[in-house]
C-alpha cells in the first residue's frame, strides 16, 4: 500500500494528522525503493524468511512513513550465510534433546554482515534477539529504541540459538510476553512498530502518543465517538459539557481505576512513583 500512488478506486482518503493514506493497485513490491532521509531510524533484521517484510509494517502510518524515508528496513537472509552443500543454518543440540540450534558459526556471519555500517556502541545501536527469555518488551523499551540510530534484530527458530552467540556479540534478550511462538518475525514486526510510530512526523497528531496506553505509566482511559447513544449506551455526558477540566479530570480518574483492575501491578509501580 502506498499513499503517494494515484488512487483510482473512487475510495475516500483516510487521514491522521499530517499523513494520509489511501489504498493502492501496486504491490509493494513493484515499487521503486523508497528514498530514507539523513538521519532515519533504520531497522535490521537478520531471519530465515525475509519475504514475511514489511509485511503489517508496509501498511498504514509505518508504511506511509517507510515511503517517506522516515525510517528504513533491511532483513538480511540468514540462509545466505548456511554451511555446506546445503546450506544448513542449524544442528542437533550439544547434550541431547529434541529440535535444532541456530549454529554459532552461521550467526557470527550474518551478524558482522549486518555490523558492517552501524555504530559499534549497543547505546546507539542494540542488537535484539527475540526470545521468550527476555526482559518484557515494554514503552520504555519502545522510547529507548526509538532514540537509538536503529536496531538489528535476530529472529529466532527451532530451539534457539547457540548461547556463546548472545555472549560473544552482547546481544540483548527481549520478549513479548509468557508465551512461545514458533519464530521471531511477527515480534520483530511488533517492536519496530511500537518504535516507528514514536519517531518524530510518523504520526501526524503528537498528542496521540502522549495520551495512550503506558504514556504515563498507566493504561488507556475509555474512549467513546459518534453517535451519541448506541443499542441505548449513551457517552458519559462530561465528555460532551465542553469543560476541557472536568475531561481531563474524568479521564485521569477512569485510567487510574481500569489500572488498578485490570494491571495491579502496573498500579503498584504507579504509586511507588507517586510516593
Amino acid at each position: 500500500m502506498s499513499a503517494d500512488t494515484a488512487d483510482t478506486s473512487g475510495a475516500p482518503t483516510r487521514s491522521h494528522g499530517r499523513i494520509s493514506v489511501r489504498p493502492s493497485l501496486k504491490p509493494r513490491d513493484l515499487m521503486e525503493d523508497p528514498l530514507v532521509q539523513k538521519g532515519a531510524w533504520r531497522a535490521k533484521i537478520i531471519t530465515l524468511f525475509p519475504d514475511a517484510f514489511p509485511g503489517v509494517l508496509g501498511l498504514s502510518l509505518v508504511g506511509k512513513a517507510l515511503d517517506m524515508g522516515l525510517w528504513a528496513l533491511e532483513c538480511l537472509d540468514l540462509r545466505e550465510h548456511g554451511q555446506g552443500r546445503h546450506r544448513d543454518v542449524d544442528d542437533t543440540p550439544a547434550g541431547g534433546g529434541a529440535g535444532m540450534v541456530l549454529r554459532a558459526d552461521v550467526l557470527e556471519l550474518a551478524l558482522n554482515a549486518a555490523a558492517a555500517d552501524t555504530p559499534r556502541d549497543v547505546n546507539r545501536w542494540p542488537v535484539i534477539y527475540l526470545s521468550p527469555r527476555g526482559r518484557p518488551m515494554n514503552q520504555a523499551t519502545a522510547r529507548r529504541l526509538a532514540a537509538c540510530d536503529g536496531v538489528t534484530l535476530l529472529c529466532g527458530r527451532f530451539e534457539g540459538v547457540d548461547q556463546r552467540v548472545l555472549d560473544h556479540f552482547d546481544i540483548e534478550e527481549i520478549s513479548l510476553g509468557d508465551f512461545v511462538m514458533t519464530g521471531g518475525e511477527i515480534a520483530a514486526q511488533a517492536l519496530i512498530d511500537s518504535v516507528v510510530r514514536l519517531l518524530p512526523n510518523v504520526l501526524g497528531n503528537a498528542e496521540s502518543a502522549v495520551e495512550e496506553s503506558f504514556s504515563d505509566g498507566l493504561l488507556e482511559h475509555p474512549q467513546y465517538t459518534r453517535p451519541a447513544v448506541w443499542q441505548g449506551r449513551e457517552i458519559p455526558s462530561v465528555l460532551t459539557s465542553g469543560n476541557h477540566a472536568e475531561v481531563a479530570k474524568w479521564r485521569k480518574a477512569q485510567a487510574e481505576e481500569v489500572t488498578k483492575v485490570r494491571r495491579p501491578d502496573l498500579w503498584a509501580a504507579w504509586m511507588r512513583r507517586k510516593g
